[in-house]
């Protein structure tokens, strides 16, 4: 085993959003541009800049970026307010893309609808440099405590 496969998941409740991304360089969300902003177990704030490397064949934003920022900044604030509990993961992802975007940057806020025992459910809303709706995405976690 590696040392990543081997070391213990790390827990989201003490990261600042500078921290956060400076742990993620490397990963997808890295790769798409995604700059977390702010970060705290109530709400998780991030953006991006749309380029020609996002878009699907027809030039706009593809979907699967606005599916890929919703999910990581719902299960990033879920896991801030899970804490040292446990792990959180991601049972479903429901967004809907509401204006095609071809440039500029994007703003995404991820806030909880509802937070129990065994499962959290969050909405993210993005918008343009307008304060304009471009997609509302919804997130189910599973809460998964640490075993003794």
């Amino acid at each position: 085993m590696t040392e990543q496969q081997t070391r213990p998941p790390m827990s989201m409740a003490d990261l600042s959003a500078e921290q956060l991304n400076e742990v993620s360089k490397g990963t997808f969300a890295d790769l798409m541009g995604l700059h977390v902003t702010e970060l705290g177990p109530d709400r998780v704030r991030g953006e991006w800049t749309v380029t020609p490397q996002l878009h699907q064949p027809a030039g706009i934003q593809n979907g699967g970026v606005l599916c890929t920022v919703v999910e990581t900044l719902a299960s990033t604030g879920g896991a801030a307010w899970y804490g040292e509990r446990g792990v959180v993961v991601g049972v479903n992802n429901n967004t809907d893309f509401l204006r095609a975007v071809r440039d500029g940057k994007l703003t995404a806020e991820a806030t909880p609808l509802h937070r129990g025992g065994l499962q959290q459910l969050w909405q993210v809303v993005v918008t343009d440099e307008d304060g304009r709706l471009v997609a509302r995405g919804q997130v189910r976690l599973q809460n998964l405590p640490h075993r003794s």
